[in-house]
């Protein structure tokens, strides 16, 4: 064999060696990147429809599936545009917090006569007459009566709130009495017309004391010195 000949050989050999090196030293899921080799030798491309592993993630890249990418996930449901959370997390907070909002939109807000403390007051009562009030039903052949009845704030809440609740209510054409009782008040609550007697077992107390759309701006014109708690 010629000099020539044998260094071209020993060269060939090191490349191939060089070549199966690099290729040893590739990650596992290099493969993935450019498809699969067949056993014949042929390039397998990876399957349609996103079914294949990905590869390697970059430093510091986070995929959606990954903790990162749930965590964006949930806060842009839950978010607003900033990422920030919008639920204030107590009723009466946020009731305040609206109504605060309205009061600083309007250029004509005379601020001298805003209390906001009234509002929280009247708050404070519906929460006391809402959960902690005691409510004995009785049905009638034209309506209900109930007697509702707490102790202490409870009892002072359901004086000041269900006789003013209940010229509201009249409104919407049932005939509404109250009478006091010494730790509270009884509240019957009448209709000439059968349906709406139906309707008015059917909903007891806190379905009768929500009734009508007036609360809302009740709430409002508290706060704003219009009219004084109840």
């Amino acid at each position: 064999m010629s000099s020539w000949s044998w260094k071209a050989s020993l060269a060939g050999v090191a490349i191939v060696a060089a070549t199966a090196y690099a290729f040893a030293q590739m990650p596992s899921g290099h493969e993935g990147m450019h498809g699969q080799m067949s056993p014949g030798g042929q390039q397998m491309m990876p399957p349609q429809g996103g079914s294949s592993m990905p590869g390697p993630m970059m430093p510091g890249q986070q995929g959606m599936g990954g903790p990162m990418g749930q965590h964006t996930m949930m806060m842009g449901r839950q978010g607003g545009a900033a990422g920030q959370p919008t639920m204030p997390g107590q009723d009466a907070f946020g009731a305040i917090a609206e109504v605060v909002q309205i009061l600083e939109a309007d250029t004509t807000t005379d601020w001298s006569k805003v209390n906001i403390g009234t509002l929280r007051e009247h708050l404070i009562d519906m929460n006391e007459v809402t959960l902690r009030a005691a409510a004995t039903e009785r049905a009638l052949d034209n309506g209900v009566e109930i007697a509702v009845t707490g102790e202490g704030r409870t009892g002072e809440a359901i004086k000041r709130m269900l006789p003013a609740h209940a010229h509201e209510l009249s409104q919407i054409g049932w005939t509404i009495v109250t009478e006091d009782l010494p730790d509270g008040v009884k509240l019957v609550v009448t209709s000439t017309d059968a349906q709406q007697v139906i309707k008015l077992k059917a909903l007891g107390f806190m379905g009768i004391m929500v009734q009508g759309t007036h609360h809302q701006a009740h709430h409002l014109t508290m706060a704003t010195g219009e009219v004084a708690n109840h």
